[in-house]
């Protein structure tokens, strides 16, 4: 089976050809919370605005890095960005409030069918209409998220070189696949996600997973590995649970089989951390977030004060 790359992968989820605008954000609103401003932010993208979160820390004086934080699904679609300050069960507190104190910018933007996003309809509905029009649900989320990902890398506090992605469940399978299309995308941390799809539905699990995880098309090319294999040798953090009914063994172990051959083939092993938790299932630990944030640290703490200041000077900035 020859290798799956980023043109074929797109063409499955539906999307590309460059017909969306960049995404720009509105700010709504802003608060002052303890050690950064909350925004209330809109993401304009055509003639749509996406609801949102953006969290500045109080010091950007100097290019700060940023996390595109990428909410869960949990069957809480009333969630979707909220989760970023609110957090939900299955973390061990919200990550927004844990990033931005440390001096990281954060965005994060509700998902078709969550949060203010529910009125468009019901995932099922979404994921069939997009069906029906030749797309993918997954496909569109993502497009969203590149959006998002414009409005960050073009944000005047921002360092552009140094943006991760980051999510829990259906936010980490986000976060790496946006992570695997996108190369301006410097390290992704994963959560609770990450297996091949084959074995799932071979043991019949696979349909533990919304109705917007499906790329029609993908196993005949590939399978999830082999997408997280496209962002080495950038930095890659992968957790599981071993509990977890959406990362057996069976599926899980192959997944990683695969994932560190890509990065042992380009000589970087070392920018591939895996982290399992043989007594847990789908949900962080302790111990999972203190090294989710030493991973974010270690690998967004390059400065770049020389493109900042460009920027700043620049009549466009």
């Amino acid at each position: 089976m020859p290798a799956i790359d980023r043109e074929r992968v797109r063409h499955l989820l539906g999307v590309g050809g460059g017909t969306q605008a960049a995404g720009t954000l509105d700010i709504v609103s802003a608060t002052a919370e303890d050690g950064f401003v909350r925004h209330a932010v809109a993401l304009a993208i055509d003639d749509r605005a996406i609801a949102g979160t953006l969290l500045l820390p109080e010091d950007t004086k100097r290019p700060v890095p940023a996390v595109l934080y990428c909410h869960a699904h949990g069957n809480r679609h009333d969630i979707g960005a909220a989760e970023l300050m609110d957090g939900r069960p299955a973390l061990q507190s919200p990550y927004g409030p844990a990033l931005a104190r440390r001096g990281h910018a954060v965005l994060c933007i509700d998902m078709p069918g969550f949060g203010t996003r529910q009125a468009e309809g019901p995932e099922s509905a979404l994921a069939k209409a997009a069906h029906w029009r030749g797309r993918t649900l997954f496909g569109q989320m993502l497009d969203d998220l590149t959006a998002a990902l414009d409005a960050l890398a073009t944000h005047p506090a921002v360092d552009p070189t140094r943006i991760a992605t980051l999510g829990l469940s259906m936010g980490a399978t986000h976060a790496y696949w946006l992570a695997a299309l996108d190369e301006r995308i410097a390290a992704c941390a994963h959560l609770c996600a990450f297996s091949n799809i084959g074995p799932l539905i071979a043991a019949g699990a696979h349909d533990l997973h919304g109705p917007y995880m499906t790329v029609p098309g993908l196993l005949a090319h590939g399978d999830m590995a082999d997408i997280a294999a496209l962002i080495a040798p950038r930095p890659q953090m992968v957790a599981a649970g071993l509990k977890d009914p959406l990362t057996p063994p069976e599926a899980l172990n192959p997944a990683l089989s695969r994932l560190r051959q890509a990065y042992d083939s380009q000589g970087v092993s070392d920018a591939l951390t895996v982290l399992t938790s043989p007594d847990t299932g789908h949900e962080e630990t302790p111990r999972l977030r203190m090294a989710v944030l030493g991973f974010l640290e270690r690998h967004l703490s390059g400065a770049s004060a020389s493109s900042f200041e460009a920027r700043q000077s620049s009549p466009s900035s």
